[in-house]
């Protein structure tokens, strides 16, 4: 029979992680190769343009448009602030003028005689990148960025919302099978990431919000609490831009779904640690996956072992990763080496899988990944 190749997740106890931290735009990078920083250091900045204004002074002053400069206070160029006059007529003797008001702060960046309209340009927006993990800096990317990079325990999930926080990692539950309730979550959890084992419900994300907690880490949730949590559907969209109070990453799919053994047991292993986490998710073309990232100093460090590409075989564990069967797990049941013509008609390899509730079906193999038992 031949083999088949599929990628899985990453769950790995100890290795080398690199982390490019990049500017949307150019600026000054902040640090040099070498320099040590820790996740919450600024390693680059850079200004963002302001938001544009238009202000209608034509329309304003009621003048014809080619005669606004003549009525105009500011020049190009000058700066300006919210509700100073930047135009204005004669008026009758002095009296019944018309004023035009700048509605923000900024530059007047150019006066049409055109349009009779004048661009306001608001004040840049600073913007600083983080370094996000504990590390150093092996690279530079000249006015972009820099590559960071530290040793320690790295760990995917399926699916994740919310962007990159730091805090000390703590694990509520004793199982992997425990789901993580609200009555787990205390006071004293501000700023720390959770670790619960194989639920996690509407109300306790909520309360765990309250409670500012920084992130949680689960095996399963609902899709119905996912879809409350953001308050829409969620769809193939790239995740972790969510302004929701929290970053949720969940290891295993949708439901209830006990945690890997291994990842429950990772993660109670490096409990009082520092962790970074993201929820970034995309799970079409140019796969991004939520991901733990655990930086620890040892004198002698773990043994490289990952989960990320595994061979296929009858009994190997998968989860679906494509819709209609987003999340659900089971097991490779036959692997036919014929190509089969799918609904999109294009002709490819498939496998059958067992589902856990004990149904078969089959679908490309692209459409699953190795999972890791405990």
């Amino acid at each position: 029979m031949a083999h088949a190749y599929t990628p899985g997740l990453k769950v790995t106890a100890g290795m080398m992680i690199r982390k490019e931290r990049r500017l949307p735009l150019e600026g000054e990078v902040l640090i040099q190769i070498g320099d040590k920083v820790v996740a919450e250091d600024a390693v680059a900045k850079t200004d963002l343009p302001g938001n544009v204004q238009l202000i209608n002074v034509a329309n304003s002053l009621s003048v014809p448009a080619g005669d606004v400069k003549d009525y105009m206070l500011k020049k190009e160029g000058e700066a300006v602030i919210k509700d100073e006059v930047v135009a204005t007529t004669k008026g009758l003797f002095g009296f019944f003028k018309s004023q035009t008001l700048s509605p923000a702060d900024g530059t007047i960046e150019s006066i049409s005689d055109v349009t009779g309209q004048v661009i306001l340009r608001e004040p840049p927006i600073p913007v600083e990148v983080k370094a996000y993990i504990d590390g150093s800096a092996v690279d530079v990317i000249p006015n972009e960025g820099v590559v960071i990079e530290t040793y320690g325990t790295y760990i995917q999930g399926i699916l994740g919302v919310g962007g990159e926080v730091v805090g000390t990692l703590e694990v509520v539950v004793d199982s992997p099978d425990v789901p993580l309730t609200r009555e787990f979550i205390q006071p004293s959890h501000r700023g720390k990431i959770l670790v619960g084992g194989s639920l996690i419900e509407h109300d306790a994300i909520q309360e765990a919000i309250q409670q500012g907690v920084k992130g949680l880490i689960t095996g399963g949730i609902n899709d119905e609490d996912l879809r409350k949590l953001l308050g829409y559907e969620l769809g193939v969209a790239i995740t972790g831009s969510e302004e929701i109070g929290i970053t949720l990453v969940v290891t295993e799919g949708f439901g209830r779904i006990r945690m890997a053994e291994r990842t429950f047991n990772l993660l109670s292993d490096r409990e009082g640690l520092k962790t970074s986490i993201n929820g970034a998710t995309q799970i079409r073309a140019g796969v991004v996956r939520p991901e733990i990232i655990i930086p620890f100093e040892t004198d002698e460090r773990l043994a490289e072992t990952e989960i990320s590409i595994g061979m296929l075989d009858i009994g190997t564990p998968v989860r679906m990763i494509r819709e209609p069967y987003f999340g659900k797990l089971g097991r490779v049941a036959a692997l036919p080496i014929e190509l089969q013509q799918i609904e999109t008609e294009a002709k490819v390899r498939v496998l059958e899988v067992e589902l856990e509730d004990g149904d078969y079906i089959t679908l490309p193999r692209a459409n699953v990944e190795i999972i890791e038992e405990g």
